[in-house]
């Protein structure tokens, strides 16, 4: 085999000068394929992560490479190319059987994924593994990119495209049109970027879209008026239960969003259209405030300004279930000394409980 393998270099070599790169590169494979392997058992030896391994052994390979260049290939070099073919073959020969009788076969792999067992029609009854092809390619251009270079581009775009078509998972954009319209055509949004624009800026556009999605979330949330409901344990949306009880004179009122720059004014306004809508006179309001996770320089502005107005109007604002990193920013906002220790309640039960005490309203629970 190995003679068979010097001849047809040699043979390449006097007929196809192009292609003199096959006998200086062919060394080089075996010797990454090694560094390779010697990484696997340093790592399970010692371990160690892949890069902890790369950065020992890089030292020793380059090490290695410097000795065998200059001791041993640059003696065989000058006018007659067969010494350097036998000792550079000669070198892969030994070091191949060498890496087969330590490791012999490994049938152990990484898990890749859907893209493991991913397949392209090419034609009808003939399929391709997605994997295997794109390795192959993928090799193609890294160790033999001359061989590439007279295939025409269109012939390279339709394999791509073959593969690309078969890591479109049709069922689940299917799944994700029905349950949530919005994932999807941003999902399309994105797959076209990638074709028009390229990776990076098909994806960097996606990410932007969603973020202006989250935004927009968080500048219009769902907020709720609550009531309670007979038969179901604490408060819930009026809208959803309509026959819920109000409690004469208080207001709760619950904001589904932190609380920051863009639904400062928002927040505001509908605080004052619940109270409007109050079918009451208004004494207290109070905030269900567990789903505010934040709250910024703006907003807290804000609450200073509601609880001015709510005061002019001889109405109390208070806060229930106020998650502690929220307090600490009003304190650090100077308005937990404003509004006081007394208007935050631990839960909305006890704070519907402290109003019906403080204003003697007759109102069971």
């Amino acid at each position: 085999m190995a003679s068979m393998r010097i001849l047809l270099v040699s043979d390449l070599h006097y007929t196809l000068p192009q292609l003199d790169w096959v006998v200086r590169a062919a060394p080089r494979f075996d010797l990454v394929v090694l560094a390779g392997f010697a990484a696997i058992a340093v790592a399970g030896q010692f371990d160690l992560g892949p890069l902890a391994a790369f950065a020992c052994l890089l030292p020793l390979a380059a090490a290695s490479g410097y000795a065998l260049q200059r001791y041993v290939l640059n003696d065989t070099l000058g006018k007659d190319p067969l010494p350097s073919l036998v000792v550079t073959f000669g070198l892969s020969i030994v070091i191949q059987n060498v890496l087969q009788e330590i490791f012999s076969a490994d049938p152990r792999s990484l898990s890749a994924g859907e893209i493991a067992t991913a397949s392209a029609r090419l034609v009808e009854g003939v399929t391709v593994g997605v994997l295997p092809l794109a390795t192959f390619f993928a090799a193609l251009l890294v160790a033999a990119p001359e061989l590439l270079a007279p295939v025409p581009g269109t012939a390279l775009a339709a394999v791509v495209i073959a593969a690309a078509i078969g890591l479109i998972e049709v069922t689940d954009l299917r799944r994700i049109y029905r349950i949530q319209r919005w994932e999807f055509w941003l999902s399309v949004v994105c797959f076209v970027g990638v074709a028009v624009l390229g990776v990076i800026p098909g994806i960097g556009l996606a990410i932007v879209i969603a973020v202006i999605e989250f935004l927009w979330d968080g500048w219009r949330p769902h907020y709720a008026v609550l009531g309670r409901v007979d038969g179901i344990r604490g408060y819930h949306d009026i809208t959803r239960y309509p026959d819920a009880r109000l409690i004469p004179g208080l207001v709760l009122f619950r904001w589904d969003a932190p609380l920051f720059f863009a639904n400062a004014e928002l927040f505001h306004r509908c605080v004052l259209e619940a109270v409007a809508r109050s079918p009451t006179p208004v004494r207290r309001i109070i905030v269900a405030a567990e789903p505010v996770t934040s709250i910024d320089v703006t907003s807290a502005d804000m609450l200073a300004e509601l609880e001015q107005t709510l005061r002019a109007s001889r109405i109390e604002l208070r806060f229930a279930e106020m998650k502690d990193p929220v307090k600490d920013k009003l304190k650090r906002f100077e308005l937990l000394e404003r509004f006081g220790d007394a208007s935050f309640y631990p839960t909305v039960g006890a704070a519907v409980d402290a109003y019906i005490e403080e204003h003697a309203v007759d109102w069971q629970p």
